[in-house]
């Protein structure tokens, strides 16, 4: 069921990733689109940063993170999802130790 679920996230988040690399606009950069679908996104992200997670975090991880291209989060995530599948699926592999003559 775990791979099911999986796989079906990562054709989601590569889907999207495609969509927003070919009609989006020309290298926008994932805070721009954040801040295109609710104006006050990054101020919320960036409070939400602070009060619930280390100070680091904000300037070492988030901001550079919002300055890469809109498509890499969803590419990376959907990445991830096809990692994890093959992995599950790899180790419920019944596996034969029988020789051959």
């Amino acid at each position: 069921m775990a791979i099911k679920v999986l796989s079906v996230l990562a054709a989601a988040f590569l889907v999207g990733a495609f969509a927003l690399a070919t009609l989006g606009p020309e290298n926008m950069a994932l805070g721009e689109a954040l801040t295109a679908m609710n104006h006050d996104a990054l101020s919320v992200v960036q409070a939400f940063t602070h009060e619930h997670a280390m100070g680091w975090l904000w300037d070492h991880v988030a901001r550079p993170t919002l300055l890469r291209p809109a498509w890499l989060l969803p590419a990376s995530l959907g990445l991830i999802c096809i990692g994890c599948a093959a992995t599950l699926n790899s180790r419920g592999a019944p596996r034969s130790h029988r020789r051959r003559s």
